[in-house]
């Protein structure tokens, strides 16, 4: 089995052909970055829409049961059924917010490429549990990659946090003497803040690393010189096959001109190059084409015309025009009828004197 070609002998660009069987293999290029964006911006959502909602609801339902806590019995239903309603505040309390990030990480997911339905990243693989493909992927190039952009991102998104709150500091001493009921609106509103600004920092951070993946992907996709020619092999036949029918044909359509020319009525030819084997009888709609060609063809033409006493013409304008106009076993173009009438007619005219 033959090794996997380095890197470095693939030079050229990836065919659609490659491009199309990466994807149906589960391999597109997907950024980590464009999801963790998405899914702050769900979470930025959800606080600004569901936030106060969800901690009201969740506050009457608390106040509630510690108002009345001294009158639910002890015993085990009363207890299952205690339970029971807190799981269904907390469901409540968060099942918005957390449909807001379900929904903005699926929106992640879709906006890099539409739905894929393979098994292919699931299928076992002998490459994964190889030493030495364990090594490369824990110290190539993008495993590198990955940890200077993870270490530079944390120290952005730390650094924008610091200034955030930084700008804030004097509300933070206030926090200490809030009440409750005013510390909860501007803990939410300090929070929003600091979101807004990872979010802008964050959406810099997916679009360079969705470039980047992309990048690497179509270097992933890139194909050898032997790998572009078995493809085209593959896609559009071999060369050499296609030559051989090309040639097949060609000796099969010279085979049958030949056949057909001493039924011809005239050769028109041009001395050297052109000939054109024309046949008319009484009552046909036009004269037909039955053989035409040039060099070694048109010599063979006015060969088999020869032997066959087929009458010979020479009037290169008109073998030219012919050629160029008219196919094997159609009939002449209208603007060549009284040029070739004047040929087929002279034609005529020196059989009645022979005979």
């Amino acid at each position: 089995m033959s090794e996997q070609p380095e890197n470095d002998d693939r030079t050229e660009d990836p065919t659609q052909r490659k491009l199309e069987q990466a994807i149906e293999k589960g391999d597109v290029a997907k950024s980590q970055e464009i999801g963790t964006f998405f899914v702050l911006c769900g979470f930025t959502l959800a606080l600004l829409v569901a936030a106060g909602w969800s901690a009201r609801d969740a506050a009457l339902s608390l106040r509630s049961f510690l108002m009345n806590a001294h009158q639910v019995p002890s015993d085990g239903a009363a207890f299952f059924n205690v339970t029971k309603q807190g799981v269904m505040t907390g469901f409540a309390a968060l099942g918005m917010p957390f449909a807001f990030i379900l929904v903005a990480a699926l929106a992640g997911a879709l906006i890099q490429h539409k739905p894929l339905w393979t098994f292919e990243p699931m299928m076992p693989k002998f490459d994964r549990i190889s030493p030495m493909a364990g090594a490369k992927r824990m110290f190539g190039k993008d495993a590198w990659v990955n940890f200077a952009k993870g270490l530079a991102k944390t120290g952005l998104v730390g650094v924008v946090l610091w200034i955030t709150l930084w700008n804030e500091h004097d509300r933070l001493e206030a926090f200490a003497q809030m009440d409750v009921t005013a510390l909860l609106p501007a803990t939410l509103a300090l929070t929003i803040k600091l979101m807004a600004s990872a979010l802008a920092l964050f959406a810099v951070i997916a679009i360079g690393d969705f470039g980047w993946q992309r990048y690497s992907w179509y270097q992933r996709q890139k194909m050898t010189k032997q790998e572009l020619k078995d493809e085209y092999k593959n896609s559009e036949g071999n060369p050499e096959v296609k030559a051989k029918l090309r040639q097949i044909r060609a000796s099969r359509v010279r085979k049958r001109m030949m056949a057909a020319v001493p039924k011809a009525t005239v050769i028109i030819t041009n001395p050297t190059h052109f000939a054109v084997a024309l046949r008319y009888e009484a009552g046909m709609a036009a004269p037909l084409c039955l053989a035409k060609g040039v060099d070694a063809v048109a010599l063979k033409i006015r060969e088999v015309a020869g032997e066959h006493e087929v009458p010979i013409v020479e009037n290169p304008p008109l073998a030219r025009a012919l050629y160029a106009t008219v196919e094997i076993d159609d009939e002449i173009p209208v603007e060549h009828y009284q040029a070739v009438a004047e040929v087929i007619g002279y034609v005529l005219r020196l059989k009645g004197r022979r005979a």
